[in-house]
């Protein structure tokens, strides 16, 4: 949440030779890729941003050198899952969990329709964005790298950034610096070919044993459920078969790491699907793709685990698993 502190200062064997074969070129490709992430970028992955708020994110984003989209993204992620209407115990309000005290101080007439409202995205998106950088310019003398000093400061506040010279050694604040700026990679355009996973090959050998069990919404596979899985049941499982936890749900997994283009894909990446393309709160299925255009998924009640085509019109894109991106996942939103 919006810390108050400156208010005070101011399919069996021949599937499985199939699936074996792909594996291998994870590896192969892995090798010619190791150099291969350019700069970060300002622009949004397609999608990670729902459509309403985009247009705001990617013009606040871009306030001040602090700060850039897909960092303020990955806040607004952070603190409300992107619901206007988030509400936490600690009596944070709206989609960026501005606390009463610090909202009136920093809370903008973003839209110029001549109110402050908290739970209006098109002021709390701005003031957001305005408060991080407010930040910014109190460690603006500090040395190290900017963002991180913000970000340092919003968790531990301006004075102890000032005082370490840079982000103070507290463990809380060291995680949080670190966990933005990955989550950020998740909500970032790459401008180039991302690296592959090194956890993608057990990933699908985990799911490829499973083909041919039937699915149970609600499923994770566990005795109880007759080893059965949903969708993203199975993608978790999977991933935990080689020690990266995911998140329970499809449209949090998204957010484990970046997201390359069709083109781009390699075995191990999940691949997502919505009736929304321009939302990826709007994901309703998963799988885990395999190469020459197809997946292994938990497709729906009354079916199997199989292989299922990934080129249909409801594609809406797929992410690069990544160890330090899911766990830079919060644990709800």
């Amino acid at each position: 949440m919006r810390k108050a502190w400156i208010v005070v200062i101011a399919a069996g064997s021949a599937g499985l030779a199939f699936v074996m074969v792909l594996v291998v070129g994870v590896y192969l490709v892995a090798g010619n890729l190791a150099n291969g992430v350019g700069g970060k970028s300002v622009g949004l992955a397609k999608g990670a941003v729902p459509a309403a708020y985009q247009a705001l994110v990617q013009k606040w984003g871009n306030l001040c050198d602090a700060i850039n989209p897909a960092l303020l993204a990955a806040q607004l992620y952070q603190e409300s899952g992107f619901n206007p209407k988030a509400q936490s115990h600690a009596a944070a309000q709206g989609i960026a969990q501005f606390i009463p005290g610090t909202w009136a101080t920093h809370g903008l007439d973003g839209d110029g329709d001549g109110d402050r409202d908290v739970w209006d995205p098109n002021d709390a998106i701005p003031s957001a964005a305005s408060y991080d950088c407010s930040l910014a310019k109190y460690v603006k003398d500090v040395p190290g790298d900017p963002t991180a000093n913000m970000l340092a400061s919003y968790n531990a506040g301006a004075y102890a950034v000032i005082k370490y010279g840079g982000v103070p050694p507290y463990k809380e604040t060291q995680n949080y610096v670190k966990t933005i700026t990955t989550l950020s990679e998740s909500f970032a355009a790459p401008t180039t070919r991302v690296d592959p996973s090194e956890q993608a090959a057990g990933a699908i050998a985990y799911a490829q044993k499973k083909l041919g069990t039937l699915y149970l919404w609600g499923g994770t596979g566990t005795a109880e459920q007759g080893g059965r899985f949903d969708c993203s049941g199975l993608t978790q499982a999977a991933y935990d078969s080689v020690g990266i936890t995911l998140p329970r749900v499809a449209n949090d997994q998204y957010n484990a790491g970046p997201h390359p283009s069709r083109d781009e894909l390699l075995p191990g990446d999940l691949v997502f699907f919505s009736d929304d393309l321009t939302n990826s709160r709007a994901i309703r299925h998963v799988g885990i793709y395999v190469g020459g255009g197809y997946m292994i998924d938990a497709p729906r009640t009354g079916a199997v685990i199989r292989f299922d085509p990934i080129d249909t019109p409801d594609y809406f894109g797929a992410t690069r698993v990544t160890e330090d991106g899911a766990k830079a996942l919060p644990t709800s939103v």
